[in-house]
């Protein structure tokens, strides 16, 4: 029997998109094009609604980031919405659907609430697939993430392995894989990297900017204006930035990409020396496997707080909040000619795992006969702690 691996994602983050696509892609690499099946159930279900408060939850994390922590904490320590989650009637009837529609033979979850649903249909009316959570968080991890049955979790790093084993998790339970990525960062592991700092090459600055980022124009002009960088602006769908960073970088004597919207962040975490960014799960995960050490510049209260305690716990990085202190970090992890850039990249190493798609996809595929490899993960289901 061919192994059907359905992937359920939500659009709230792209970290979750992130991460199902890439396992997803290492599915089909593994056992053939079509072996897995990417889902958004909430996008299925209520079209509209999924728009509005996907919309509401953007709005939030840019603008009232004090009120996003606050409903991430509730979240966290709610014994109420557990329950209100098992009555999402609508979106737990499209799974269904789904589910005897594709018949998989393994699910796996890269956002929490599937976890809930999957449960009740469970009890309700059976499941036999084994459903495992393919966490997208690090550390600052939400105890939705664990609090409805599950076979098993695989985790990002060691770190955040420590938080759900401190919860009571089971560790023959829990899988530290890394955080899936696109095949394109194992592939090209040993062939792009920046050039030698140590040798008088010119540091290369990428700045991804984000809906929401603070301080966007102003981090660009102070970059743009450091006459010895090369720098590479990526600026999404912000056409009105994009022309005026072209116009103001016109003359430079460096060389100087202002981009829109781009599928090459790959290539560009590979090749540059640092990446300033917001500290997004997709970007910080994919920084890390590029080994791209990262300077963060805007945290959203609640999962993205772990994932520059991830950073800053290796020491791979730093914190700048402020355009001036941005600027400042660059030019101290440069001096020496890249003393501190080097320090950063090689404490990035222990973290590295741009394989991490196929392993879990190996994983997963032994399970229902579509691989060969261990698995470490049992098929019992445990008793959940609250």
């Amino acid at each position: 029997m061919k192994s059907r691996v359905l992937i359920l994602t939500a659009s709230y983050g792209e970290g979750h998109n992130a991460a199902a696509r890439a396992l997803a892609a290492a599915c089909d690499a593994a056992h053939g094009p079509g072996t897995a099946h990417v889902a958004d159930v909430f996008a299925l279900a209520s079209p509209r609604l999924n728009a509005v408060s996907r919309h509401a939850y953007l709005t939030m994390i840019n603008h009232t980031p004090r009120a996003w922590s606050a409903v991430f904490a509730w979240a966290d320590r709610s014994t109420i919405l557990p329950h209100l989650l098992w009555m999402l009637g609508r979106e737990r009837r499209v799974l269904e659907e789904l589910l005897a529609r594709e018949n998989p033979t393994a699910i796996c979850s890269t956002y929490p609430v599937y976890a809930f649903l999957l449960e009740k249909i469970a009890l309700t009316r059976g499941l036999a697939a084994p459903q495992f959570n393919i966490v997208t968080d690090s550390i600052s991890i939400n105890s939705l993430w664990w609090r409805a049955a599950c076979d098993g979790w695989f985790l990002p790093n060691e770190d955040s392995a420590e938080v759900l084993r401190r919860a009571g998790i089971d560790a023959d339970r829990l899988h530290v894989a890394g955080f899936p990525v696109a095949s394109f960062f194992s592939a090209h592991a040993g062939e792009l990297q920046p050039p030698d700092l140590s040798t008088g090459a010119a540091p290369r600055v990428l700045y991804i900017i984000n809906s929401g980022t603070l301080h966007a124009e102003e981090t660009a002009r102070r970059l743009l204006a450091e006459s010895e960088w090369e720098i590479t602006c990526a600026v999404g769908r912000d056409d009105h930035l994009r022309r005026k960073l072209t116009e103001l970088s016109s003359g430079r004597a460096r060389q100087t990409q202002i981009l829109g919207w781009t599928n090459e962040i790959p290539r560009l975490l590979m090749t540059h020396h640092v990446v300033v960014s917001k500290a997004g799960g997709a970007t910080t995960q994919e920084a890390i496997a590029a080994r791209c050490p990262m300077i963060v510049n805007q945290i959203v209260p609640g999962q993205e707080e772990g994932n520059y305690e991830l950073l800053r716990r290796h020491r791979a990085g730093a914190l700048a909040e402020t355009p001036a202190a941005v600027i400042a970090e660059l030019r101290a992890a440069f001096a020496d000619r890249g003393r501190g850039c080097r320090a950063w990249r090689d404490a990035l190493a222990p973290l590295t795992r741009p394989d991490a798609a196929r392993e879990i996809a190996a994983h997963v595929l032994a399970l229902t006969g579509g691989g060969t490899e261990p698995v470490p993960l049992p098929l019992r289901l445990a008793e959940i702690p609250a």
